[in-house]
């Protein structure tokens, strides 16, 4: 066999596999744990003001010094920083240009859908308004369930700082421990505001901007009680433990609510549906039945007026059920 094809096959191979270690290495640097870790976090200090006097983002113009020119004309819009502060509070990666592009993709891909099957352009454009509310609802429901995950730690976390400071560690130390050694999500929000001290951000601040990314009473109550006692002085060990023994009693009779009103949700929620479910059912089976809706003027009315009652009687179920405690 000829030498050079040897040689050529042999540098082939070795050009192969650095070429894939290359790639590997590029998209490590890019997209690897540690690298969306510290985008994540970089985000969380980007959320601006909430334009109340509350805390700002410790670094330069929020952010939005190196954005692209659509995320800077978007974060310019009406409630646009209320939108970034909910992404953050889901615990999402997205930004609102993204949002808004994942909005766009719901949105024209249920319109062209409904085009394909030939549906009447007001059912296409019904359609497509409901799609497009899809991120949102996905938002909302990442943000109630990671608001209950960190109420549920918020107790064991209030321990540990106490702990830590009755075996002589600071505050901000214990705030560490507390990012450190808890799990996502609660760690997190407390390694982030050890950093921000570390960064040079005051303890207020640090405190305060915690709040505004985890909207919960009970957290808001243990930063009330760590700024007074700054302040005032006195033991914040023992009103740790207080704050810690209220909160875990609150999520007990918490539970035992949402166990004895579990009857009443899921009445509630056949009720609201069921109306939207059987009118589906009936399109598709007899389509003629309920075109009388969207192309007789009566029916049209008659439509509007039952879609006002429905969305009525949704939102007074909501209000019934929802036990706060």
């Amino acid at each position: 066999m000829d030498t050079s094809f040897i040689g050529f096959v042999v540098l082939l191979f070795i050009a192969t596999v650095l070429a894939i270690e290359g790639l590997y290495l590029w998209w490590h640097g890019k997209h690897g744990a540690e690298v969306k870790r510290v985008k994540a976090r970089m985000h969380a200090l980007t959320m601006p003001a909430d334009g109340a006097g509350g805390p700002s983002s410790i670094l330069k113009n929020g952010g939005l010094h190196d954005a692209s020119f659509t995320a800077r004309v978007l974060m310019s819009l009406p409630r646009a920083q209320a939108l970034q502060r909910l992404l953050l509070q889901a615990g999402l990666n997205w930004t609102v240009k993204r949002f808004f592009a994942y909005v766009a993709a719901c949105a024209g891909g249920a319109f062209a859908v409904a085009l394909v099957m030939h549906q009447p352009l007001v059912i296409a454009i019904v359609l497509a308004v409901f799609c497009a509310m899809l991120p949102w609802w996905v938002v909302r429901h990442k943000r109630a369930k990671r608001m209950k995950r960190l109420e549920q730690q918020l107790p064991e976390a209030a321990d540990l700082v106490a702990r830590a400071m009755l075996a002589g560690h600071s505050f901000p130390s214990a705030l560490g421990m507390v990012g450190d050694e808890m799990p996502q999500p609660l760690g997190g929000e407390f390694k982030l505001a050890f950093d921000e001290i570390n960064f040079g951000a005051s303890m207020s601040d640090a405190l305060q901007n915690m709040v505004a990314r985890v909207p919960l009473d009970d957290l808001r109550y243990f930063v009330i009680a760590v700024l007074i006692q700054r302040e005032a002085g006195g033991n914040l060990a023992e009103i740790l433990g207080n704050i810690s023994n209220i909160i875990r009693e609150r999520l007990k009779l918490l539970g035992k609510v949402r166990v004895l009103s579990a009857e009443g949700r899921l009445s509630a929620w056949i009720l609201c549906l069921m109306p939207f479910v059987l009118g589906g059912v009936i399109t598709m089976i007899n389509p003629g039945l309920m075109r009388v809706f969207w192309t007789d003027a009566t029916g049209m009315k008659l439509a509007s007026a039952a879609m006002t009652f429905m969305l009525f009687g949704v939102f007074w179920s909501r209000k019934i059920v929802r036990i706060h405690v």
